[in-house]
């Protein structure tokens, strides 16, 4: 089973303070990443959404815990986490571009 993990920007946030923390939250991901953590993918919605400005997918619910336990976003208090389990059915292997910043 894999888990989601969907970011809500907290009431009050800017764009500037996002910006401000988003090298730290960048550089915290791509080291995560490189944990063998099981952060499979990541990223902001291309459509505004206030219940989820973005989104993680993990293959365990450890690796999302973790990740979200020392992510600047939250530890510096942009977002709101929270955790879903996802039944994914993965139609093909290698799925999307698992190396982008955006």
């Amino acid at each position: 089973m894999n888990v989601v993990v969907l970011y809500r920007l907290r009431d009050g946030i800017d764009r500037a303070r996002i910006l401000e923390v988003f090298p730290r939250h960048q550089a915290y991901y791509r080291a995560f990443h490189e944990t063998d953590s099981g952060l499979i993918a990541l990223g902001p919605f291309a459509t505004p959404d206030p219940d989820a400005g973005s989104m993680g997918v993990f293959s365990s619910r450890d690796g999302a815990e973790r990740f979200i336990a020392a992510d600047p976003f939250v530890t510096e208090g942009l977002a709101d986490p929270r955790i879903l389990d996802w039944n994914a059915v993965w139609l093909e292997s290698g799925l999307g571009d698992r190396g982008g910043d955006e």
